[in-house]
């Protein structure tokens, strides 16, 4: 029972009256649970990350086949994407505060697992359990971002955050990569997960629950933005309304997720396997292997930034241009990529900067876009649930792609990345002209009636 409590929400107190005071308390605050959400992400990419950077030195050194490291990451994918559609529901009822620290430090304690085992199978139970843990991270941000910004602001305030993966995606390599070539491989598991730890217990101190919790009023009220919606009097709908009624039966929602399934089978396949390709077909060291992780994650931290611009600014708030162009010009980057001639590695570089640049956009787009297609008190689920069909095609990512590999070579790779991204337009390309769904729409109002 003190276990289940310690998750419980922080109680509300009563509102503060001196507007001063909120006012100067809300600047503080605000800024401070930007700036833990924001670093907690960043380490919450560390401990997803590391093995991945390892993954040629599993091969060298303990005999790994492609196949034993795809298990892995499908083992890895399957957990967290089960369990951000979880805890999605969990973190609406439970404090942010503590639900992103603990799965931070139990993220860190798998990590270092990991860096102590030897075996295809524990390798897999410390990926399941840190895959567990790992969809602790993202929800609990979203329900800061929701409660700590208004609607009007939260766009941004989310953009900016949503680069923080990319961060941690980009430093991680850079870390692991040193600290395997000069100490060996499980050393470069064990830092990461020890500063995982140590980030886990300065979100504790760091973050808050909602502004009610510290005596403040509701984000709506302090910035007077109060969103439409012709569904103000659902305050508590029910999981199974929200499961039945707005996801399950939300044709959008649907499409959305087989075409988040297929562009993240092509985002999981170039984290996970560039470093083994570099290293196998252009000889790279692992240092400079490890490396094109750090360049495929700027680019998608450019590209997160250009698509959300593009979509608000070219398309007037519609996804799905973006989504349906950043996935076609994905295609061509992938096969440069497998025709590029060997020996300049500026080149090798540049294209996975590109690649990393064109698949981050729809995986930043596909998110937001079944956020709004779903209705307002779903948003949270309808997340969750595209992102758990989404990982299921970062597994497919791992064993079963490692497996094809084993049998048709890098040319079975990348054909099948090519296979996907085609598939992801044609799923894509009905949602062009759609902005919002028309089932949650906002009614206009009735002409009022001429009297004579």
């Amino acid at each position: 029972m003190r276990i289940i409590d310690f998750f419980k929400p922080t109680p509300i107190l009563p509102e503060i009256q001196n507007q001063e005071e909120v006012k100067k308390k809300y600047k503080y605050w605000r800024w401070r649970i930007f700036f833990g959400i924001y670093i907690g992400y960043v380490f919450y990419y560390f401990s997803r990350k590391s093995y991945a950077c390892i993954m040629p030195l599993l091969i060298s050194d303990l005999g790994f086949t492609k196949g034993d490291l795809g298990i892995l990451g499908s083992v890895l994918a399957l957990t967290y994407g089960l369990s951000k559609f979880l805890s999605g529901i969990l973190a609406d009822r439970s404090n942010p505060r503590v639900f992103m620290s603990v799965g931070l430090i139990m993220t860190g304690v798998f990590n270092i697992g990991f860096g102590y085992a030897s075996s295809v199978l524990w390798f897999a139970i410390f990926c399941g359990l840190n895959g567990c843990f790992q969809g602790w991270g993202s929800m609990p941000c979203m329900k800061l971002l929701t409660h700590w910004y208004s609607q009007k602001e939260r766009g941004t305030w989310w953009g900016l955050w949503n680069s923080s993966h990319n961060v941690g995606g980009a430093i991680i390599p850079l870390i692991v990569g040193v600290c395997a070539q000069m100490f060996g491989w499980r050393f470069g598991m064990l830092v990461p997960g020890l500063l995982c730890i140590g980030v886990g217990g300065f979100l504790l101190f760091t973050l808050r629950d909602t502004p009610q919790t510290l005596g403040l009023p509701p984000v709506e009220k302090f910035r007077n933005d109060y969103p439409d919606s012709n569904h103000a009097q659902e305050d508590h709908l029910s999981f199974k309304e929200i499961l039945y009624k707005y996801i399950i039966n939300n044709s959008y929602i649907w499409i959305l997720a087989f075409a988040y399934f297929f562009v993240y089978v092509i985002r999981g396949a170039v984290n996970d396997w560039s470093t083994v390709f570099l290293r196998e077909t252009r000889g790279y060291s692992m240092v400079a292997a490890t490396a094109s992780i750090f360049w495929f994650e700027v680019g998608g931290l450019v590209g997160s930034f250009v698509a959300g611009w593009a979509s608000d600014k070219i398309f007037g708030g519609r996804r799905g241009p973006v989504n349906i162009l950043f996935s076609l010009s994905v295609i061509v980057a992938l096969i440069a990529l497998w025709i590029a001639p060997p020996g300049n590695m500026i080149l090798d570089y540049s294209l996975i900067f590109l690649i990393g640049f064109l698949i981050f956009g729809p995986q930043m787009l596909i998110g937001i876009a079944a956020v709004e297609l779903a209705h307002k008190r779903a948003a949270a689920s309808a997340n969750g649930f595209v992102g758990w069909i989404a990982y299921l095609g970062q597994a497919a990512a791992g064993y079963p792609l490692g497996k094809a590999m084993e049998i048709w070579g890098w040319e079975g790779f990348f054909i099948t990345l090519i296979f996907c991204g085609g598939i992801a337009v044609l799923l894509l390309a009905p949602l062009w002209s759609i902005k919002s769904n028309p089932k949650y729409a906002i009614p206009e109002p009735a002409p009022e009636k001429q009297t004579a």
